[in-house]
């Protein structure tokens, strides 16, 4: 049985007033699967085909014009000169949700369909699944008591969710994961030749994740210049394994901090570069609320990807160390997050939730704590939310 994803219905909306619908996200997070799902009427060509690939090269208008009913072109990154030619296609048809793109969005792809094809297309970013996607399938219910670090160290990558006896293990699929990336889009697309440097530089990378980034240590912990941290740290960006969360900029009275904080989208696979070995280990471990910290950032991002809204995050600090781990603005107004691993609550928990108000004032909307504990309820006018029940929203 096929997984219903929550950006399902941000598909079907789009479809409706856009000629081109671009699905993009990280490879292997069932982009292709949805754009198949939603669009199942039209006819299905990927770009990984050397000959559909030749044909398309050789003879890019022919190519288009057997599709009189739009067509889902799939990897369409490996083609970029097609989306020139889809651009007069689509305005001489003049029909919405016409064609669907699908790719991984690295290195300018956004960017190549946005100068294309202004105005006629929309995005959808898919990352992978979200809990309550996790949650529809059988290994919700055959999980271990501690679901929490079971799925946290298990990840969200679809292929790991297939039905049972079929999904690999999840220390099997990352090593192959990690491997196939390094080798296929890091060398090939940017030209690192020193594999083994990159390799140590995105372990490094997982050290620090939850953590103030600051790209002069990293790179001098790496051996490599800072102009070639920042450039390795764009590529990983571009290619969905780590996000980097700015500090919000307004003050309230008060300095921040400038550095952004480092987070990786995936834990399985931030488990897996930490050589985490199992979920027990994990429960124990000392990057544990690191970990944790990276779930509740990637359970937001999807679900502002999933329902198209802008992927706006951030984090708060000043330079005191007052900090609060999560923060995005909403119309007027701002909602806070605290975010702790314990399963057991503590007051204290509120105390930079209730400095944050103080500061911010009226634009301060609900305040939210997620932990790791099973109930949900409220404490001193704060929501505390069990990740049992996070849906990504933090109001």
């Amino acid at each position: 049985m096929l997984l219903e994803r929550q950006a399902q219905s941000t598909v079907e909306r789009l479809r409706r007033t856009f000629r081109v619908l671009a699905i993009t996200g990280p490879r292997q997070s069932g982009k292709t699967t949805l754009a198949r799902m939603c669009f199942a009427d039209k006819p299905y060509v990927s770009f990984e085909d050397v000959d559909v690939r030749q044909r398309a090269q050789a003879d890019p208008r022919g190519f288009l014009a057997q599709f009189p009913d739009g067509a889902v072109l799939d990897e369409v990154q490996r083609l970029p000169a097609i989306l020139s030619y889809l651009q007069g296609w689509v305005d001489t048809r003049q029909r919405m949700g016409d064609f669907v793109l699908t790719g991984s969005e690295q290195f300018g792809l956004r960017a190549g369909i946005s100068q294309s094809l202004a105005g006629r297309v929309a995005h959808v970013e898919l990352l992978p699944l979200s809990l309550a996607e996790i949650a529809q399938t059988a290994d919700w219910q055959r999980a271990s008591p501690n679901k929490l670090m079971h799925f946290m160290w298990r990840g969200a990558y679809p292929a790991l969710y297939a039905a049972k006896g079929v999904a690999p293990a999840p220390y099997d699929w990352y090593a192959q994961y990690f491997a196939t990336y390094v080798q296929r889009d890091v060398r090939q697309i940017t030209g690192v030749q020193d594999l083994a440097t990159f390799e140590r530089f995105v372990l490094l990378c997982a050290g620090r994740c939850g953590q103030l980034l600051n790209t002069s240590s990293l790179a001098s912990d790496a051996g490599v210049s800072v102009n070639t941290a920042k450039n390795w740290l764009s590529v990983l960006q571009a290619s969905y394994i780590i996000r980097l969360l700015q500090p919000w900029h307004e003050n309230f009275g008060k300095r921040l901090v400038k550095m952004p904080k480092l987070y990786f989208l995936d834990t399985g696979l931030l488990c897996h570069l930490l050589r985490i070995a199992d979920a027990q280990t994990l429960s124990t471990h000392a990057m544990r609320g690191a970990v944790f910290e990276c779930w509740v950032v990637a359970e937001t991002l999807k679900h502002r990807l999933n329902q198209g809204l802008p992927p706006d995050l951030y984090f708060w600090r000043d330079n005191h160390g007052t900090e609060l781990d999560l923060l995005y603005p909403e119309g007027a107004h701002l909602y806070p997050v605290e975010i702790k691993s314990g399963q057991t609550f503590s007051h204290d928990w509120v105390n930079t939730l209730d400095k944050f108000k103080r500061y911010a004032g009226a634009r301060v909307g609900h305040t939210c704590v997620v932990y790791g504990g099973a109930e949900n309820f409220e404490f001193l006018g704060h929501s505390v939310r069990s990740w049992r029940l996070f849906d990504g929203t933090l109001g």
